[in-house]
């Protein structure tokens, strides 16, 4: 999944971004409400973390004029300003979630991880494909009852091919959903996270290689 994060303060960013990327998510973090504009329209996002006081102003009104063109991605406000009528406002102009600094970073995945799942359709926290078990609210994941201990990247790359079962996923959109703007669409990148999960995953093999297209689940119990 897909985090656009905007916080001005440059050690409370890198903080905020670390902590997301160790939870499994692709973060493109900016400091002002401009460069976040751009982005918004060139990738697909699933959360959108948003310091409400930037450079630039109040984001609030910039956020409405987005909701009103149409834009529906779930967005987490970071807040000093914490005060009953503060919040109605944020409400009000389009937030879904609001976290008042200071802040526990724990608390703040945890409600990224829920905007997420509401942004693709209230996904369900448990993913299954046969002996292959994902706890979305732990970030665990488990063979035939067996803890494996994946990167953050392998385990995103992992619930994306979850969530997409049955139909096969493209390199493209494993570096659109999975990785942030900094990724090299040509690169290995894909392909050496895969040979690390598939390694950790074991036999007999769950990923396929669909040549020319992308990669897709082994039917569960069969062959690969």
């Amino acid at each position: 999944m897909r985090v656009l994060l905007v916080e001005d303060e440059p050690d409370l960013r890198d903080t905020i971004a670390a902590g997301l990327q160790e939870a499994g998510y692709a973060v493109d973090a900016v400091p002002d409400w401009p460069d976040a504009d751009i982005l918004i329209d060139l990738a697909p996002y699933d959360c959108l973390v948003l310091d409400r006081l930037v450079p630039s102003g109040d984001t609030l009104h910039a956020l409405a004029e987005r909701r009103r063109a149409g834009w529906t991605v779930p967005v987490l406000c970071l807040t000093a300003l914490h005060t009953l009528a503060d919040r109605v406002d944020g409400f009000r102009f389009g937030v879904d979630d609001y976290l008042p600094k200071p802040f526990a970073m724990v608390e703040l995945v945890m409600r990224v991880n829920s905007l997420s799942r509401r942004a693709a359709g209230r996904l369900p926290v448990y993913l299954r494909h046969g002996d292959i078990e994902l706890d979305e609210t732990r970030r665990e994941v488990r063979r035939e009852g067996v803890l494996l201990s994946l990167t953050p990247k392998e385990y995103a790359v992992l619930r994306h091919l979850l969530v997409h079962e049955g139909s096969v996923t493209t390199r493209s959109s494993l570096i659109e959903h999975c990785w942030d703007e900094m990724a090299d669409p040509v690169s290995n990148v894909v392909d050496a996270v895969m040979a690390g999960l598939r390694r950790k995953l074991g036999d007999p093999p769950v990923i396929r290689t669909v040549r020319g297209h992308g990669f897709c689940l082994a039917a569960a119990g069969g062959s690969p």
